[in-house]
C-alpha cells in the first residue's frame, strides 16, 4: 500500500488571512474533499458533544465550520453520536441532546440537524458486516450513522484511560457502536442487576430473545439467567434506571482491536474523510464529567481520507511535543518513582495501550500507518 496524504497546519492565526474555523475549512480543501459528490446527499458528521461538566470537547464553532463547507458542496449534514453504555448524561437520546445543546450544539450554532445515532433508548441500530473482522463478524451500528450517504468525523485528540488516546478509530469505532454495539467492545461478559435500583418493570425483557432475564413476583425486581444469557447487552439500553451494568472486562488490545473493526464496518462501501484537531489535550476522554489541564500544548489540525494515516501522523506529533508541567503527565514526570515508558500517552496512564489498535486497523485493511505529512500554509 502506498502512502497515505495526511494534510496538516497550526493554529497560528499570527500573519494569517483567515481564522480558525477557516483555517479548518482550507485544510479541508486542500486534502481533497471537494473529490466527494456530495450534492442532494445525505452526510453524517460524528462527532463527541462531550459530557456535562466536561469542557474540553471541540467548539461548536469546529463543527459550523464543517457543516457550511458540506453546505457549500450541495449536501444535507447532520452531526450524530450514539448513546453511552454507562449511565451519564448521554445514555439516551433525550438526555444526550440536552447534554449536546447545554455545551453549545444547537440546530441555530452549528447550522444543521442533531441525530442521535441510535435512537431514542440506543437499540436502532443495524448489524453490519464487517469484512476481514477477526473479532467482530457484525458490528451494532447506529442506524442513522448507516442511512448516510457519506460519512465526515470531526475528532477531538485526546489522552484515554484505557486504549492511550482517543482519536479517529476511537471516534468512529466505539462512538458509532449503539448501546450493545459498545458492549460488545468493552465486555465478553454477562450483565449485573442491581437490586436496589431495578424497579421491576419489565423494559429490559422486552429487549431479551433468548430468556436471559427472569422475573421474581415475589420481589418484584429482575435477575440474570447466566445459562441463557448471550451478554448481548440490549436489557442494557432498555433500561431507563441505570439498575443494568456490564464489566469493562476486554482486555485494553482486544478493545482496541474490537474499534478498529467497529470502524471498518462503518466506513467501508461509502465516501468517507476524517479531521482530528489536537487542542486541549486532556488526560482521559471527553465521555468524563471533567477533563483536568491539558497534557500536551495544542499542536493543530490534520485531515487525510485514511483514519489508520491520521491516527499514526497524529500520536507522532504528540509524542514530539514537550509535555506541560502542570498536568497529569507532568505531576507523574517528577515523581521519585517514575519510570519513563517513551510515550506521553503511557507516561500519563502506564496501564494503557495504543499500539495493537492501529497494528490491526492495517492489518485488516482499514489504513496505513505509512505516510506523508503536507503542511498547508498559513496563506492561500
Amino acid at each position: 500500500m502506498e502512502k497515505a496524504k495526511v494534510f496538516f497546519t497550526d493554529f497560528r492565526t499570527v500573519g494569517a488571512d483567515v481564522s480558525l474555523p477557516k483555517k479548518l475549512q482550507r485544510i479541508m480543501r486542500r486534502a481533497g474533499i471537494g473529490n466527494i459528490d456530495m450534492e442532494g446527499k445525505f452526510v453524517a458528521i460524528k462527532m463527541h458533544f462531550g459530557e456535562l461538566g466536561n469542557l474540553g470537547f471541540l467548539r461548536p464553532n469546529y463543527a459550523r465550520a464543517v457543516v457550511d463547507l458540506v453546505k457549500e458542496m450541495g449536501g444535507k449534514p447532520f452531526l450524530t453520536d450514539c448513546n453511552t453504555m454507562y449511565p451519564g448524561s448521554r445514555k439516551n437520546a433525550l438526555e444526550h441532546l440536552y447534554c449536546a445543546w447545554e455545551n453549545g450544539f444547537t440546530p441555530m450554532t452549528v447550522g444543521c440537524p442533531i441525530l442521535i445515532g441510535d435512537g431514542l433508548k440506543g437499540t436502532d441500530d443495524i448489524a453490519v458486516p464487517v469484512n476481514g473482522g477477526e473479532y467482530v463478524k457484525e458490528a451494532k451500528i447506529g442506524r442513522a450513522v448507516m442511512d448516510a450517504d457519506i460519512f465526515i468525523s470531526l475528532t477531538h485528540f485526546k489522552g484515554h484511560q484505557m486504549t492511550g488516546f482517543g482519536g479517529t478509530i476511537k471516534n468512529i469505532g466505539m462512538g458509532c457502536g449503539s448501546r450493545a454495539g459498545k458492549k460488545e467492545q468493552h465486555s465478553n461478559g454477562q450483565p449485573a442487576i442491581d437490586e436496589n435500583l431495578c424497579r421491576g418493570c419489565k423494559a429490559c425483557m422486552k429487549e431479551c430473545a433468548n430468556e436471559g432475564l427472569v422475573f421474581n413476583a415475589e420481589t418484584k425486581k429482575m435477575s440474570v439467567d447466566k445459562s441463557h444469557c448471550v451478554g448481548c447487552g440490549r436489557c442494557l439500553a432498555a433500561c431507563n434506571f441505570d439498575a443494568i451494568e456490564f464489566e469493562d472486562d476486554a482486555a485494553n488490545e482486544e478493545l482496541n482491536c474490537r474499534m478498529a473493526e467497529y470502524t471498518k464496518a462503518v466506513v467501508d462501501g461509502r465516501p468517507s474523510f476524517h479531521v482530528s484537531l489536537i487542542v486541549d489535550v486532556s488526560p482521559y476522554c471527553d465521555c468524563h464529567s471533567k477533563n483536568d489541564a491539558p497534557i500536551l500544548p495544542n499542536i493543530g489540525m490534520f485531515a487525510s481520507f485514511d483514519p489508520v494515516a491520521l491516527d499514526q501522523a497524529c500520536v507522532d506529533a504528540c509524542l514530539k511535543a514537550h509535555p506541560i508541567a502542570n498536568s497529569r503527565l507532568g505531576d507523574n514526570m517528577v515523581k521519585a518513582d517514575f519510570v519513563d515508558l517513551g510515550d506521553h500517552f503511557r507516561n500519563t496512564t502506564p496501564d494503557s495501550e495504543w499500539e495493537s489498535c492501529l497494528a490491526h486497523a492495517e492489518k485488516i485493511g482499514l489504513g496505513t500507518r505509512d505516510y506523508e505529512l503536507v503542511t498547508v500554509s498559513n496563506k492561500k
